[in-house]
């Protein structure tokens, strides 16, 4: 049971809280009739400016749309102000141009293509919304008079800044195409800069715009003159400047052609006149003798001008290539795109149709001169023909694009040149075995045969076009397809050629020594051609290309001289049998010698004196022209001589044969070897 003081307690606490509750209560109930008041107030206040702002808009929008609807209007009087003053340009732009138009585009470019883009407007303004004005017709006509003055200005333009390319720029280019250097120093312009800016806008207008491809023909045609004249220039530049001693270059650069080149030269074709410096170095050391004749014309006779000619065209095959590539690159910027194949394509023409015919008449004259057997002149085949296979893929990519009449027509070339070429090797070998025996045409002295020098001549000059006389032959080979052969294929067919050659003139000249009627010079004949040959074989390579298909060549070779050595030295026989101890009297010393004897002995002698002197002056008038071998068959015919007539002169110079033995005993040993060095040379 709780006490009574606690109770009591715990009523007033109770009562003291509720009392706090109630006038929380009240003040609750007074906040709340405050904030309806408030609330009320508010409503009022926005009711109130609800109603003011609807009658403000009912207000302002009238006069809102008034004014939008006066905007419209006067944007629409701006437009059609606008729109006719527009359409009224369109009616001046035929005088305000017309004085442009009349005077032209020349030195006013952009201002003349200002205009036309005005009076073009105009041709589509009145097209569109007026085809039957006078006015269109008069725009139409100004457009078309503008349009071919631009075609005119385009010609002009052309003509008169398209230059030929100097021979000297032409060779500077070619001699220094590898040297960046060069190149730049060099720039190959063909037109002005600005000349060229103003040509690419005239060209692009007339096709966006005037819907005209003539300007194409004009623009290939005065290129293509400049072309072909540019390469005849050159052609004429070597006609007028080349000579024997090499090809002009050009002087532009003067210090590096002369003291300093920069790259080796573009290797002349002249090896005919390389083949007779061989020549005369053999004829140095007693090799040359061209007193024989041979139904083969010399190729020591061959015209300068036929190297100046081959020198001109391989120059201009390397000139087209390069201008050719030069003339592309301007033709891109000029020419549309679409348009740039075919355009260069008739470019090119002319300037390459020249070449192939002078190609065609290079293989055509190469024919008449193999049946006349003028085989120098089938040798400008050589050089041409390499130049032109080295030059072929440059050719490909120039003509890339191009027709395939256009891009066949050098691979044509090619395959002539190579028929006409191995058919003149062929008539060659046929011609060395074939040489007819013509004694007059033999050398009186023995010496080196016409047919020999011709002949190895015209193999000096197959070194310097070993791969371009292999391919040749190997063209002709039916047992193998024209693009399978290799470079070794084709050095074993040149080897094999080459020694078809000599075995030809091997048997022609056994078959001319025949012709002499003493067997010594016959022999002599034979051991100077085939000491001329054997020496000509070891100082160049054609020993190595031999040796490709026959190693003892050099071999048999001295075999054969030797044994003519020997056969020559059997003419000497004759005189050697009076004084040999054969057939000679025995006697003894002391004894006085029979008649009989002293005949004999009288007889030896003068047989000897007889056929000493005679030997002596025919041989004296014949000709052994290397030192070397001349020396070396005195010397043993001497040895051979001087010994046996020694050993008769000791036995018998003593002997009482005779009373006038200076009859008998006109020469001493020594004397005889003097007789014997003054053999085989005329000026003694």
């Amino acid at each position: 049971m709780i006490p009574p003081q606690e109770a009591s307690a715990r009523r007033r606490e109770i009562e003291d809280k509720l009392k706090q509750e109630e006038e929380t209560l009240s003040f609750i109930r007074d906040s709340l009739e405050k904030s309806d008041q408030l609330t009320r107030n508010m409503v009022s206040i926005l009711s109130s400016f609800e109603s003011r702002l609807m009658k403000l808009e009912n207000s302002i929008i009238p006069v809102h749309k008034q004014t939008e609807n006066l905007q419209r209007l006067q944007e629409n009087v701006e437009k059609t102000l606008s729109c006719l003053d527009h359409v009224i340009s369109y009616y001046h732009v035929a005088s305000d141009t017309e004085k442009v138009i009349r005077e032209g585009p020349t030195g006013r470019l952009d201002e003349y293509l200002g205009s036309m883009a005005k009076i073009q407007k105009a041709v589509e303004y009145f097209q569109d919304n007026s085809p039957d004005s006078p006015e269109l017709n008069k725009v139409k006509l100004l457009f078309e008079r503008g349009k071919e003055s631009l075609e005119s200005e385009f010609r002009s333009l052309m003509t008169r800044h398209s230059k030929v390319v100097s021979p000297v720029l032409i060779l500077d280019l070619i001699s220094g195409e590898e040297e960046l250097e060069i190149q730049e120093e060099l720039p190959l312009e063909h037109l002005p800069e600005g000349v060229l800016l103003d040509v690419i806008r005239i060209s692009r207008w007339l096709v966006e715009f005037g819907h005209n491809q003539d300007f194409m023909n004009v623009y290939y045609q005065i290129r293509s003159s400049q072309l072909d004249r540019s390469i005849k220039g050159l052609k004429e530049h070597f006609r007028k400047n080349s000579s024997a001693s090499g090809v002009p270059y050009s002087p532009a650069i003067p210090n590096k052609r002369k003291d300093t080149p920069t790259k080796k030269p573009i290797k002349r074709p002249g090896t005919v006149r390389k083949a007779q410096n061989l020549l005369k170095q053999y004829s140095q050391h007693g090799l040359d003798g061209k007193k024989g004749g041979s139904n083969l014309i010399p190729l020591e006779g061959r015209d300068d001008m036929l190297d100046v000619e081959t020198d001109a065209y391989i120059h201009c095959v390397s000139a087209f290539v390069k201008l050719a590539q030069s003339e592309y690159q301007l033709l891109v910027e000029v020419i549309p795109e679409h348009h740039q194949k075919k355009t260069f394509d008739s470019l090119i023409q002319d300037a390459l149709e020249g070449l192939m015919l002078e190609g065609e008449n290079i293989v055509s004259a190469a024919r008449k001169a193999i049946v006349r057997h003028d085989f120098s002149a089938v040798l400008a085949i050589f050089p041409i023909l390499r130049h032109l296979k080295q030059t072929k893929p440059e050719f490909d990519q120039v003509l890339q694009g191009t027709a395939a009449s256009t891009k066949n027509k050098l691979p044509g070339l090619i395959t002539s040149m190579e028929t006409v070429g191995a058919k003149a090797l062929e008539d060659f070998a046929d011609n060395i075995k074939n040489d007819p025996d013509k004694e007059y045409n033999m050398p009186k002295d023995g010496t080196v045969h016409e047919l020999t020098s011709n002949a190895i001549l015209f193999l000096q000059q197959l070194l310097d076009f070993q791969e371009t006389a292999g391919a040749m032959l190997a063209s002709q080979e039916t047992s193998s397809s024209a693009t399978s052969y290799s470079s070794e294929f084709s050095r074993r067919l040149l080897s094999t050629y080459i020694c078809k050659v000599l075995g030809n003139l091997q048997l022609n000249l056994l078959s001319k020594s025949k012709v002499y009627e003493d067997p010594a010079l016959s022999a002599i004949f034979l051991h100077n051609n085939y000491n001329y040959i054997l020496k000509a074989l070891e100082k160049s390579e054609l020993i190595q290309l031999v040796a490709v298909t026959q190693k003892t060549a050099e071999r048999s070779y001295r075999e054969h001289i030797e044994q003519q050595i020997q056969t020559y030295q059997r003419s000497w026989l004759k005189v050697t049998d009076y004084i040999t101890e054969k057939n000679l009297p025995v006697f003894q010393p002391g004894v006085k010698l029979r008649d009989k004897e002293r005949q004999v002995i009288k007889e030896r002698f003068k047989g000897f004196n007889d056929g000493l002197e005679e030997l002596c002056k025919i041989q004296k008038a014949w000709a052994i022209p290397d030192t070397e071998q001349r020396d070396k068959i005195r010397q043993a015919q001497k040895h051979i001589v001087k010994e046996t007539y020694g050993a008769f002169l000791h036995r018998y110079g003593s002997v009482p044969f005779t009373k006038n033995p200076e009859k008998y005993i006109k020469y001493h040993v020594e004397q005889v070897g003097d007789m014997i060095d003054r053999l085989f040379d005329t000026s003694a």
